[in-house]
C-alpha cells in the first residue's frame, strides 16, 4: 500500500535493547491531502531512517505494510514504512526514460501564419 502526502511532524528517535539486539525507531506524521485532510503516523526503523532522511514539508510516497499485534489481551496497531521516495527525488515517473533531454519544440512559431480561424 503506498500513502502520498506531505511531512507535517518528525517524532523524535527512539533506540532500545531487544533479544535481537539494538533496535531503532523513528515516526513521522504523514497528512494525505484530500477533502478532510488525514494525519497518518508512520513509522522508520534502523537504516531506513538515515536513508531517507525527512525533513519537515517534504512531499513523500511512502510504501506501506499494517501490522496489529496483541498484548494483555488489547490490540496494537503500527503502520511500518519500507520505501519512503521524496517528490522529484530522480524516480524518473513520467519523464523520458533514455535519460536524454527532450529537444526543444520547434512546431510553434511566433512568424509563422496558419488559416486557423481562432
Amino acid at each position: 500500500m503506498e500513502l502520498t502526502g506531505t511531512v507535517i511532524a518528525l517524532l523524535p528517535e527512539v533506540t532500545g535493547q531487544g533479544k535481537n539486539g539494538a533496535w531503532r525507531k523513528q515516526e513521522f506524521i504523514l497528512e494525505i491531502p484530500s477533502q478532510y485532510p488525514k494525519k497518518v503516523c508512520i513509522a522508520l526503523w534502523g537504516d531506513k531512517i538515515d536513508q531517507t532522511n525527512l525533513q519537515i514539508n517534504d512531499q513523500v510516497t511512502a510504501s506501506i505494510d499494517v501490522e496489529s499485534r496483541e498484548y494483555n489481551s488489547r490490540w496494537y496497531t503500527e503502520v511500518k514504512a519500507w520505501k519512503v521516495d521524496k517528490a522529484g527525488a530522480g524516480n524518473n515517473s513520467g519523464s523520458n526514460s533514455g535519460g536524454q533531454p527532450l529537444p526543444p519544440v520547434t512546431t510553434f512559431s511566433e512568424d509563422e501564419s496558419d488559416d486557423l480561424p481562432f
